[in-house]
């Protein structure tokens, strides 16, 4: 049983490079921000995790992700802020005192070892009676679906089995805190859903609290209960799978989540007696109620927006005068869904039509260079400031 708690956490690593620059005048490199003190590669995270609860800190390569976990792990010193877990304060406190365990991309196996020595060694090194150590690795193999292999090597098994050995390691001590760093990224397309399956079998199996790191959206939409979505070391949205896909904060969250990314337009945010409305392309497009009474309680003005639609949201209509028109690119086919890559507003706007759609006795066929029209409707737009990208609705 676990709470973790991180307040202010901040990492500086030392800046290497001598450029001169004016006494406290702050500067950007690889887009992380560059003070005296050094590169802020994270800065004042905080987070609070509940007992149990599966944390997913997602983001892209660079975004300071590994190192938040690495810190809670103790692998690397904590900059600033504290850490607490427990309500205990762990900043200086030895990484295996802190009674976490952790499950590295790499696996981390000693080759010389069978599975069942790797997953003893953590309990042998504690000096635990030999009865216990059995039980716990048995136990854990049961789970994992290992037991066959407990005489092998590491050698000697698949990705995917090497990952639940490792998996296993980390369990049989039964940790507070379970800290998982991109542990599916080396694995197929095939196995890592097969993984993410296991990893939610296992959630409910042991009373761990969960902290796993990802670049890969779609598994922390699927595992996590909660997203923290990170860019250049700081915290962009914190929410459910479902928040942050329904809600996104701002641009960089709309564009990460979701598999296609949503669809951006350059367009007007206007009003016309009393209403809000959206306009590109000639077409105007009437803003649902919610999103109306949104708007207003933020007091935003009439102004150029960047407009947010998802692939899934748009509809292929006959032409019409509220229609948008694109011309087909790339149809690619996705087996249930076609995805459309249309030029369209002078940007790429991808469309996605379910195949069911496209059959029966008014069949449709969609080629490259055809000219097709769209539109969507004002539920399931997302408004965003052109400025500085933030949603106008949050």
């Amino acid at each position: 049983m676990a709470n973790v708690s991180l307040q202010h956490i901040k990492k500086v690593y030392p800046n290497s490079e001598t450029k001169k620059k004016k006494k406290g005048e702050p500067e950007k490199k690889s887009n992380l921000q560059i003070t005296e003190e050094g590169v802020l590669a994270v800065q004042d995270f905080n987070l609070e995790i509940s007992d149990r609860e599966f944390i997913v800190l997602v983001g892209p390569s660079g975004c300071g992700k590994s190192t938040t976990l690495r810190m809670v792990a103790g692998l690397e010193d904590i900059s600033g802020g504290d850490l607490l877990i427990d309500g205990k304060r762990m900043n200086d406190v030895e990484p295996k005192d802190r009674d976490i365990a952790m499950v590295f991309q790499s696996y981390a196996l000693y080759p010389h070892m069978t599975v069942r020595e790797n997953m003893e060694f953590p309990l042998k090194l504690r000096k635990m009676p030999k009865d216990e150590i059995d039980r716990r690795v048995n136990q854990a193999a049961e789970t994992l679906g290992i037991t066959e292999y407990m005489d092998r090597k590491p050698k000697a098994l698949s990705g995917g089995q090497r990952q639940r050995v490792a998996i296993g390691r980390a369990i049989v001590r039964e940790p507070k805190v379970l800290l998982m760093d991109e542990p599916l990224s080396n694995l197929d397309a095939k196995l890592r859903n097969q993984m993410r399956a296991e990893i939610l079998k296992l959630r409910q199996r042991i009373n761990s609290t969960f902290i796993y790191v990802t670049h890969d959206q779609t598994e922390a939409m699927t595992l996590g209960d909660r997203i923290v979505i990170m860019k250049d070391g700081v915290i962009q949205q914190i929410g459910t799978p479902q928040e942050v896909f329904d809600h996104p904060a701002n641009l960089f969250v709309a564009g990460f989540i979701g598999v296609p990314q949503m669809n951006f337009f350059d367009a007007e945010l206007v009003k016309k007696d009393g209403k809000y409305a959206v306009e590109l392309g000639g077409v105007s497009v009437a803003i649902s109620d919610e999103k109306q009474a949104n708007l207003e309680k933020n007091g935003v003005q009439p102004q150029a927006i960047t407009l947010g639609v998802r692939p899934e949201h748009i509809a292929l209509l006959g032409d019409g005068a509220q229609m948008l028109h694109g011309t087909v690119d790339v149809s690619e086919m996705m087996g249930s869904a076609i995805h459309l890559h249309v030029t369209s507003q002078g940007k790429d706007v991808i469309i996605i039509v379910q195949t069911m759609d496209l059959r029966g006795p008014n069949q449709v066929s969609i080629t490259s260079g055809q000219d097709i029209a769209f539109t969507f409707g004002g539920n399931v737009v997302h408004l965003f400031d052109r400025e500085t990208g933030k949603n106008l609705e949050a």
